[in-house]
């Protein structure tokens, strides 16, 4: 299990288990806020608490801030899928770095293709420091 706070520590999430990567998206919000993602769903493998502000963008997605601190904690689908399950992602970059410091990086064209592109060996340490 990964644990995640913002600084000030009234937004938190789990993820259960350990990520195979974190993914480096470049579209237009993703690069300013500088995030590392790791997904899953809510309430199944990833949990949420606390109060967040959210930054709503298009019609299918809502970014979640702490509203002390204003630390992007998550994303999370405005709807459910087929499967009713909403998926989420949590902002890796909200945790301990020496657990996760080995997850390689995958970059997510969300600019222009919106597609995966390919690893190039980094990770998360190389991001970090």
């Amino acid at each position: 299990m990964i644990e995640g706070s913002c600084h000030c520590g009234s937004v938190q999430w789990t993820l259960q288990g350990m990520p195979e990567s974190a993914t480096a998206c470049n579209c237009t919000v993703c690069r300013r806020y500088g995030v590392l993602w790791a997904y899953g769903y809510e309430a199944e493998d990833i949990q949420v608490s606390g109060p967040t502000t959210a930054y709503v963008r298009g019609d299918s997605i809502g970014f979640h801030f702490c509203q002390k601190c204003g630390c992007v904690a998550y994303w999370r689908s405005l709807e459910p899928d087929e499967q009713g399950r909403r998926r989420i992602a949590v902002n890796l970059r909200l945790t301990e770095p020496e657990p996760i410091a080995h997850l390689p990086i995958d970059h997510f064209d969300g600019l222009d293709k919106w597609e995966d592109l390919p690893r190039d060996a980094r990770c998360i340490r190389d991001m970090w420091f």
